[in-house]
């Protein structure tokens, strides 16, 4: 029996768990990247005894399917978990760090939401299922069930750290897809999560990991455990069927073309990159520029390191997010120093901190002088910090994280039906997923 020939294309995180799970089905594999290494937006970089993550910085291990990848991959033996004071996380109110509460006692004192903000929060188990939901946004489920201050306070930060993202902008549905279904079952959050039977794919405890190299460490340790042909340095341009087959072709930096025909091709491509490629001989193209319409705004990644002495706050936790009502230009920091060993020398903290999105993409693009400016100015207003810092960096991503917007839904259609009528020719990516690490590492 032959054996078939799989193309990957992207070597991200969802073109390398694509690739290791062709190899598990018994194909040979070829990944394509237009980069010189694998990982796509998942890279550490090392400088001056600083690490940093441009990408994610932590994966949550909560699901089984999560672990089973990293296990038979070879790489959850290699993860660190995160210290323990990252369970304590912070907003920002009224231009000060108010710990998030870890319990019903501390939610009563917790001064994150006003009397009457908790007072509507404790009222949701009494409201109604809500009606026509299908694309209900984030915003209208939380001011719904939990009231205009906790969208405000909890919802606006926590979708600004996750996805640079306002909650309006956001499908309830795809967002949040537990907590929707939590209404859909029981009605009521709160009961849901009291009577509801736990789910079998969920962990009975939750990890939050990274490595000792950085995050980069995933996927390297990942591409490790593929035993097919890596070509970098190549940017996909045409992909073509021919014969029952598929032909790829793409080119490096100085023109040369490769082209080869494979049974099977995976196009994990980043959305913005689809329009890049020619498509040849696809049925039903016109599908091909729904894929594409994946809402990403520009974000950048702020790393300024400071003299432990000179800061005031204990860092003591995961870090802290910015609700807009608080009028600032930046969206959160990370105490990445505190999260996970060897992130700064000795004496030294890294701050990771986050600007731009769709909260104020024009300011992600800003020249360097002006982010560095504005990021030290306001976490150091926020955390007591003293002096300027003794290290920084910049990292801009013009197209950052995919929106799981209203439009999701189009999407996945358009995916099914391109793959339903052209067989051999497959689609991933976290445009399709869903952006998480957890949905990636689930991908096909």
């Amino acid at each position: 029996m032959q054996v078939k020939q799989t193309c990957i294309l992207g070597g991200g995180i969802c073109g390398l768990v694509s690739g290791w799970k062709a190899q598990k089905d018994e194909k040979e594999v070829t990944v394509i990247d237009s980069a010189n290494r694998a990982g796509g937006v998942i890279e550490s970089a090392e400088s001056d005894g600083f690490l940093m993550d441009y990408g994610p910085n932590t994966l949550s291990l909560r699901l089984r399917n999560t672990e089973d990848v990293l296990r038979q991959t070879g790489t959850l033996d290699h993860a660190i978990d995160a210290n323990p004071e990252a369970n304590k996380r912070f907003i920002v109110r009224e231009g000060k760090l108010v710990a998030l509460p870890n319990g019903f006692s501390s939610f009563l004192t917790n001064p994150f939401l006003s009397f009457s903000g908790k007072l509507r929060v404790l009222l949701e188990p009494f409201l109604p299922k809500g009606k026509d939901r299908k694309n209900e946004s984030v915003a209208g489920f939380i001011s719904r069930r939990l009231g205009k201050e906790a969208l405000d306070y909890l919802a606006n930060p926590f979708l600004a750290g996750i996805y640079a993202a306002k909650p309006e902008t956001l499908c309830m549905r795809h967002t949040f897809p537990a907590i929707h279904e939590l209404e859909e079952k029981h009605r009521s959050l709160l009961l849901g999560k009291i009577f509801g039977s736990s789910k079998s794919d969920r962990l009975t405890e939750s990890r939050l990991i990274s490595f000792p190299s950085g995050m980069s460490e995933l996927t390297d340790r990942i591409k490790t455990s593929i035993k097919g042909d890596f070509i970098f340095n190549h940017k996909v341009t045409k992909v073509a069927g021919e014969n029952g087959k598929w032909r790829v072709f793409a080119c490096d930096s100085n023109g040369n073309e490769w082209n080869n025909s494979f049974d099977e091709v995976v196009c994990t491509l980043p959305a913005h990159q689809l329009a890049k490629v020619s498509w040849q001989n696809v049925a039903r193209s016109e599908n091909l520029s729904l894929l594409q319409k994946a809402s990403h705004f520009p974000l950048s990644v702020v790393f300024l390191g400071f003299d432990e002495k000179a800061v005031s706050h204990p860092l003591d936790g995961f870090g802290f997010l910015v609700p807009e009502a608080e009028n600032l230009n930046i969206l959160g920091s990370l105490f990445s120093s505190t999260l996970f060993p060897g992130r700064a020398p000795k004496g030294k903290v890294l701050l990771t901190t986050f600007v731009g999105g769709e909260r104020n993409p024009k300011l992600a693009l800003s020249d360097e002088e002006t982010l560095y400016g504005k990021v030290t100015e306001e976490v150091s207003s926020l955390l007591g910090i003293r002096g300027q810092p003794v290290f920084r960096h910049i990292k801009t991503w013009k197209e950052a994280i995919p929106l799981p917007d209203i439009g999701f839904d189009e999407r996945k259609k358009a995916m099914n039906t391109l793959q339903e009528t052209n067989p051999g020719l497959l689609f991933s990516g976290s445009h399709l997923t869903g952006p998480p690490l957890p949905n990636c590492l689930d991908s096909r």
